[in-house]
């Protein structure tokens, strides 16, 4: 690992934050944001397999890559950064607290667990009474999952990013921030901004509530110690999103894509099942199929592995 207080090694340092920062605003504001656009015109489940594969491969290998390196040039500095920040004073506070009184900590736990279950069961009946689409801060309706082959890669989505996201954006980058400016503010600040900035595909509102939710993310590593907590906590969240939610509402898992290649976004489910052995909103599929929404989706139209 490298030296910070080595001239020599603190340039190699910079060096590698200046790599990071250009793949990621490569990745982020030149390829996501075409590629979402193109992702929200396919109707077939096909051409959104392929694209959901893409983005899998891409994310492991990118942000995993980029963890691993970053980690051995300035991992050694991910525990004094940490002690750095758990010694600031509301912190410090906030840690003899939930350390003397373990049943606070119980209860704010508990509690935000239930708060999260209640939201998301409040939700789901909201949809399905009312018709309308699944509530959403940010651009993300066309990523939720259709049918069970899509609902399997957005479980394995989650689950990545929980894993190569946190260890990237809560580990790895802070300590380099941390290693190169020498600053704990700036090293937590600035890789919440890059987190959130890195979701800007989702519009303004999702560079926000992404944000946000990186610094509860961020909370959970800090006062936990644990970067453990953090990764689990984002997968949940994210299976929440791209698995529990589209299961729930749009009983996507009872939809085979193989059968049912043409897709639409299936608003909510029916109050009476239908009488066929596959979920109502096939129908929907089905008429899809039809229509010539889903015929101008085979006209010829460049998929990332082509361009």
């Amino acid at each position: 690992m490298l030296d910070p207080s080595h001239p020599v090694m603190l340039a190699l340092l910079w060096v590698t934050l200046v790599g990071v920062l250009v793949a990621l605003a490569l990745r982020t504001f030149r390829r996501d944001q075409r590629e979402y656009r193109r992702f929200k015109r396919f109707r077939t489940t096909k051409r959104r397999q392929l694209m959901l594969r893409r983005w899998l491969l891409i994310s492991f290998s990118l942000f995993g890559g980029m963890a691993l390196v970053v980690l051995l040039a300035s991992g050694r500095l991910a525990a004094p950064l940490l002690a750095d920040v758990r010694a600031w004073p509301w912190v410090s506070w906030l840690l003899t607290v939930l350390t003397a009184k373990p049943s606070v900590t119980s209860g704010v736990i508990v509690g935000l667990i239930i708060g999260i279950i209640a939201l998301t069961i409040a939700g789901v009946i909201a949809v399905r009474k009312e018709g309308d689409e699944v509530v959403s801060i940010g651009d993300i309706h066309a990523i939720l999952p259709r049918n069970r082959q899509e609902l399997v890669l957005g479980g394995l989505l989650s689950i990545n990013a929980g894993i190569v996201e946190e260890l990237l954006f809560r580990l790895a980058l802070p300590a380099l921030l941390f290693a190169t400016t020498g600053n704990a503010i700036v090293a937590v600040v600035g890789s919440l901004l890059l987190f959130g900035l890195m979701h800007s595909y989702q519009g303004v509102s999702g560079i926000v509530a992404t944000t946000v939710i990186g610094a509860v993310l961020m909370a959970f590593y800090v006062l936990s110690g644990s970067i453990l907590v953090a990764i689990v906590a984002h997968a949940v969240l994210d299976l929440r999103s791209l698995v529990v939610i589209p299961m729930a509402v749009g009983r996507v898992h009872l939809i085979d894509g193989r059968k049912h290649p043409f897709t639409l976004p299936a608003k909510r489910s029916p109050a009476k099942p239908s009488t066929t052995s596959e979920a109502p909103a096939v129908a929907l599929a089905e008429a899809s199929a039809e229509s010539p929404a889903a015929a101008q989706d085979e006209s010829p139209v460049a998929t990332p592995a082509e361009s």
